[in-house]
């Protein structure tokens, strides 16, 4: 029985993929099952959900909790009481935000444009403070300003307590920031259809501190499906303990945009995977998603267009590496393949 559940998935999958990949050969090795408390997929054009699993399952954000942190700061830019070349004078306070940083330094000082990079692509929690407590005076005041947004937005189930996504000193989630897949599918289609945050999130690799230090900081982007899945281009992926693997994912191909949003994903038997388990599941549901979608969906248009990627070759799989969670500087697993994944939820 085991085997055959494990053919009937693989069967499932293959019938799910865009036509790209439906005339490949599908190779696989053994399939992953994790578990994970919620997912959905939407798409961005029209906001219809095109696969929902407990998507109002409440969870931890962790450091996707940084999308909305963008999300205030566009609109003090759009404002205009921040602009992006606008120097930030670190602190004290900002540099010892521990967990994924760029090692911020009192004596230091950055344009708000370059703390936004390393907010996106590092994922730095020491740059989310320095930019919160720039554009709103505190911390404090730029939380009240998330919450109105999420407010704005719809978002029911959400409650931010940081800018950045870390536990609360605690430690119980229910003192930490608070969301669902579904209220966060909202805060991401609102990003990439009114914002320029795919200008930063789509980024692999850049440098932090250049002209400033006299040794940059080599930045990776920690969504590893970024130049590895067709038209990945965003947004955020998030790890700690308590909130486990979780990413908001956006792709766009021939016009149109999914986004799926995975949250408390493990690897099996909730073992720590580097977030091999949850990238998988994403692949599927982004192919799904396509797959779902109507023959006369409307199309949707992004500030940034996905980045081309090279044609597979017959019977090839893209492939993702598993990223450097936000609390350790553990290098990531070798690449692997397959979108296969076996969903069990966590009871």
């Amino acid at each position: 029985m085991h085997f055959i559940r494990h053919i009937a998935v693989v069967l499932l999958v293959a019938c799910s993929l865009t036509p790209a990949f439906a005339a490949e050969k599908i190779r696989h090795t053994t399939p992953v099952e994790g578990v994970y408390t919620g997912a959905i997929t939407i798409d961005a054009a029209t906001g219809a959900v095109l696969f929902e699993d407990n998507a109002d399952g409440p969870n931890a954000p962790a450091s996707m909790t940084k999308l909305m942190t963008f999300a205030v700061l566009h609109d003090k830019l759009a404002a205009g009481s921040l602009t992006l070349p606008t120097p930030v004078k670190i602190t004290l306070e900002d540099s010892k935000m521990g967990g994924t940083q760029v090692y911020l330094d009192p004596r230091e000082t950055f344009p708000v444009e370059e703390l936004v990079y390393a907010m996106m692509i590092q994922s730095a929690n020491d740059a989310a403070h320095a930019l919160a407590r720039a554009a709103a005076g505190s911390t404090e005041a730029f939380v009240a300003l998330m919450n109105a947004k999420a407010h704005a937005l719809g978002m029911t189930h959400t409650t931010f307590r940081t800018p950045h996504g870390l536990p609360p000193p605690s430690r119980h989630e229910a003192d930490g920031d608070l969301t669902t897949p579904r209220d966060f599918s909202l805060l991401c289609r609102y990003l990439v259809q009114n914002t320029d945050v795919l200008k930063y999130t789509s980024v692999r690799e850049r440098k932090f501190g250049a002209g400033v230090r006299a040794k940059p900081m080599d930045m990776d982007n920690h969504n590893k499906l970024l130049g590895k899945i067709p038209g990945v281009d965003g947004l955020k992926t998030g790890y700690t303990q308590s909130a486990g693997y979780c990413l908001s994912a956006t792709a766009e191909r021939n016009g149109h945009r999914v986004i799926t949003v995975i949250m408390g994903s493990f690897g099996p038997g909730r073992q720590i995977d580097k977030g091999r388990a949850r990238d998988l599941k994403a692949v599927e549901l982004i192919e799904r998603g396509f797959a779902a979608l109507s023959a006369g969906a409307p199309v949707v248009k992004t500030a940034n267009p996905a980045q081309a990627l090279p044609p597979t070759k017959p019977g090839e799989i893209p492939t993702v590496k598993t990223e450097k969670t936000d609390q350790s500087s553990t290098p990531a697993e070798p690449m692997f393949k397959v979108p296969v994944f076996t969903p069990q939820k966590k009871s």
